[in-house]
């Protein structure tokens, strides 16, 4: 079953329950592949890694919403609430990334394996534990790597 699918099927049992945070969280995923496959220029199919890509997105700008939510206090916390929620549900269709000990242990075979132990070797680290396989958050990845070579000491 294609992601479309699977929150169509979700869409559907949300609204039949009632599940209001569930069904705003799928309408807005598909609003946003609607926009993405209606750009200048979108020449691909509306399949699993568009879908993929969209969510993703999504969720990476929600995270960033509700952090700043979070700053607020009292005043943003149902909003922030709200993003948790949506972004744990949308989570779920995105392939499990790579963990931070996991991650961790590839930053410093890298470093290893680069000979790196001058923090101007950042970019060059970061492109090789990229280019692993590993499904990975760059932005771990970025930051371990910078910990590592600013530390000196890959861990």
């Amino acid at each position: 079953m294609t992601i479309e699918e699977q929150l169509i099927a979700a869409q559907t049992a949300a609204m039949k329950s009632g599940d209001r945070a569930t069904l705003s969280a799928i309408r807005q995923v598909r609003s946003e592949v609607g926009l993405a496959k209606s750009a200048p220029g979108f020449t691909g199919e509306v399949d699993d890694e568009l879908f993929i890509a969209t969510i993703s997105t999504y969720v990476k700008r929600m995270a960033k919403s509700k952090a700043e939510y979070e700053t607020l206090g009292d005043r943003g916390i149902e909003q922030a609430e709200k993003l948790a929620f949506e972004i744990d549900y949308l989570s779920n269709y995105l392939p499990t990334k790579l963990d931070e000990a996991a991650t961790r242990a590839l930053v410093a075979q890298a470093i290893e394996d680069a000979g790196a132990t001058d923090p101007k070797m950042t970019g060059q680290v970061i492109g090789k534990v990229m280019k692993s396989g590993e499904d990975l958050d760059g932005a771990l990845v970025a930051r371990l790597v910078k910990e590592q070579l600013s530390s000196g000491v890959a861990e």
